[in-house]
């Protein structure tokens, strides 16, 4: 199970990173119609408390055949308004537009401007987002609920709830079980604390 949490979280992770990073700079860097919309659109996402959507998010993927595998968890985690208003907030602030434009004068494409000047300038936000898709990720618990069925599919969250609600096992096996899905939270956070907090009070300087 803490194998599986560590699985969903680290994909997510970086997919749903990229992704809000590359909405961010999109909406930001690029004035196309519409875009005011979206904008509006990914704010208003932030509103929607997650379980409302647990359900339509079942009947989705069920029609499409992903119930019970891990798509159906790792899937609607990558997607993240909150990392994606972070992102262009990150954007606006720190990646200067004549930089861009020198790289484009100098040749460089699209793709190579975002992939080695733009995420380069974006180091921190990246580690912020991560984090908080990360952790959003290894706390879910309805969505895992609602989707995998099958016992080696699991998360952490799910497994202990499943231990606790059809067995009767021992306190201590489960207090191991706690700790054992909350020690990479901690081995996280200790590794990319330098990072994540240089994040925060880089975006709340700009």
């Amino acid at each position: 199970w803490v194998g599986n949490s560590v699985f969903y979280s680290l994909v997510a992770g970086v997919v749903g990173t990229l992704v809000s990073v590359a909405a961010g700079y999109g909406l930001s860097k690029f004035r196309t119609p519409g875009g005011v919309v979206v904008q509006g659109m990914v704010l208003a996402g932030l509103l929607f408390p997650v379980a409302l959507m647990t359900v339509p998010l079942y009947l989705m993927f069920h029609s499409m055949g992903l119930v019970n595998t891990p798509w159906a968890v790792i899937i609607p985690s990558c997607v993240s308004p909150f990392g994606v208003f972070l992102g262009r907030i990150y954007v606006e602030a720190s990646v200067p537009d004549e930089l861009l434009e020198a790289a484009r004068l100098d040749g460089a494409s699209e793709l190579r401007v975002f992939f080695q000047i733009v995420l380069r300038l974006l180091a921190p936000a990246m580690v912020t987002i991560f984090l908080f898709i990360f952790v959003a990720t290894w706390n879910n618990f309805l969505l895992p609920l609602m989707m995998v069925t099958s016992t080696e599919l699991k998360p952490v969250t799910v497994g202990l709830y499943g231990m606790m609600s059809y067995f009767n096992p021992e306190y201590g096996a489960v207090l191991q079980g706690a700790l054992l899905g909350v020690l990479p939270l901690i081995v996280l956070f200790i590794t990319l604390q330098r990072y994540w907090q240089a994040g925060l009070t880089s975006g709340a300087v700009k």
